[in-house]
């Protein structure tokens, strides 16, 4: 039965569009499957046969199955012990699957990136309505926890790299280099225990595009261990990406406990220049409004002009003459809290643009680490999330790898094949039958009474397959043909690999 006549078929016994495509769908997964699992074993045969020769011995073939994206794949592989005595499966080497391994690594990576702005569940329900994966939510978050152990494991190593280094790379320079941090705190999961995911963010400033602003090559970094850990990957990052001994260093935080003007000084001191760290408007007016409340009044214009203005005595002769107007203590309590947080922060109270020479064209104050924040909060906050320590990391180290563009880079570090591997993974394809196709003979070459006897390559049948199976009558049957140009195509694709 042709391809024709199974489409056919399942047009007919089918009663609307939906069930028709869900069934092709489910036809189209089952013939993958297969032929990617034809493909495995072949390649094993061969694999086995150069083992052999080299003096290794067969044991027994074992089944595995492994769940890729289009569907789960079962075949057969060898299981074969080295000279030594020990034991390998040289397929499961040579493809790069490691023991237990039931997902292929694009799953997990696709599982991982999914569930950065989704619940696990919500995860688990997508995959299985949108491909041939199906999981637990429990499993889903196994997964999490394994990808963003590897952006973990890979932030560490550059701490550890930067550290040991003779000298620092050779970075980007620029001119000037922003940076933001802040801390957002998510719920344990013991009663009343908390987390503080630590929060930074580099960038070179903005860019315009129409009305809309956005940061310039921003940079975060992200995680959940103790303060000073935070600030070695700060320093790690900036000092591995920027050459900032001319650069003008400019940051901006709320003063809070770890994140102080001397720790931002410490993890850019490569700078000739002195780090200038100020106290954003936006925590200025939150404090404002916690104090006084919203709504207009004299009070905060007054108060709010005085700051403005960098006026010390007008600050406190506002503050002073309100002060003595209230009884009620709370308020009290509130106008000192007030009053000792400004003047801790009063030197850091400035606009970074009145303090430096040849201030950017498009300069903005600073302030972008609030709306950054959302990022965590909006994932990790929302619907009562409680989180343990293992999977808040991943989970930050996941949204960090993401936004930076260094998760799939961290992930697949371990699992690429060598150039050695890649090598003898292309001869085995070569020494086994996958590629050895028959020449068959293309209508349209002959030459008066000659017929063309040159040897062809592999693409060159496959397109004149193609072509003969367009503009004439094959013997064998539509789908055998398609069947067959696919399963080509997947060989090619090993060996592109």
């Amino acid at each position: 039965m042709d391809i024709i006549s199974i489409i056919a078929g399942l047009l007919k016994d089918t009663k609307s569009l939906i069930e028709f495509e869900e069934q092709v769908k489910i036809l189209m997964q089952k013939v993958f499957t297969q032929w990617v699992g034809d493909v495995f074993e072949e390649l094993d045969k061969t694999i086995k046969q150069k083992k052999l020769e080299e003096g290794w011995e067969y044991c027994r073939s074992d089944n595995r199955s492994v769940q890729f994206l289009f569907g789960s794949v079962t075949f057969k592989r060898s299981l074969m012990r080295d000279k030594r005595g020990n034991p390998h499966y040289p397929l499961d080497e040579c493809l790069g699957l490691v023991p237990h391994q039931r997902y292929s690594p694009l799953v997990e990576l696709k599982v991982a990136e999914l569930a950065s702005e989704n619940t696990y569940r919500e995860v688990a329900n997508i995959l299985k309505e949108w491909t041939a994966v199906s999981l637990s939510h429990t499993t889903v978050g196994e997964m999490v926890k394994r990808v963003g152990k590897t952006q973990a494991e890979a932030d560490k190593a550059l701490v550890e790299e930067m550290e040991i280094a003779a000298s620092l790379p050779d970075g980007k320079k620029v001119d000037y280099l922003f940076s933001e941090a802040d801390g957002v705190f998510i719920r344990g999961l013991e009663k009343k225990q908390g987390m503080e995911v630590h929060h930074a963010i580099l960038y070179e400033g903005w860019e315009t595009n129409g009305k809309r602003v956005s940061l310039r090559q921003p940079t975060v970094i992200m995680t959940t261990e103790d303060i000073q850990t935070f600030w070695d990957e700060v320093q790690a990052t900036a000092a591995n990406t920027y050459s900032l001994e001319k650069a003008h260093v400019i940051t901006n935080s709320d003063g809070g406990a770890g994140y102080t003007a001397e720790r931002f000084q410490t993890a850019f001191s490569q700078s000739e220049f002195p780090v200038l760290n100020q106290l954003d408007t936006y925590h200025v007016a939150q404090a404002i409004i916690r104090t006084f409340g919203g709504g207009k009044s004299e009070i905060k214009e007054q108060i709010r002009k005085a700051i403005r203005m960098h006026d010390l005595d007008q600050f406190t002769l506002y503050l002073d003459t309100h002060e003595s107007t209230l009884t009620d203590k709370k308020a009290l309590k509130k106008i000192k809290e007030f009053r000792s947080y400004i003047l801790k922060n009063w030197d850091r109270i400035f606009d970074w643009r009145d303090r430096v020479k040849n201030v950017p064209e498009v300069a903005r104050g600073l302030g972008a680490m609030e709306s950054n924040q959302r990022h965590i909060s909006f994932r990790m906050k929302k619907r009562g999330m409680h989180w343990s320590e293992l999977g808040a990391e991943a989970m930050v180290k996941i949204k960090q790898g993401m936004l930076n563009g260094t998760l799939r880079e961290a992930y697949l570090k371990h699992r690429s094949r060598s150039e050695r591997k890649q090598w003898n993974l292309k001869q085995s394809i070569r020494m086994s039958q996958l590629l050895k196709q028959p020449v068959r003979p293309s209508v349209g070459v002959k030459h008066g009474s000659r017929k063309c006897t040159k040897r062809v390559s592999w693409n060159t049948r496959y397109l004149n397959l193609v072509r003969k199976n367009l503009t004439h009558t094959c013997k064998m049957s539509v789908l055998t043909m398609e069947f067959n140009l696919i399963y080509n195509k997947i060989i090619l694709v090993f060996i592109l690999w």
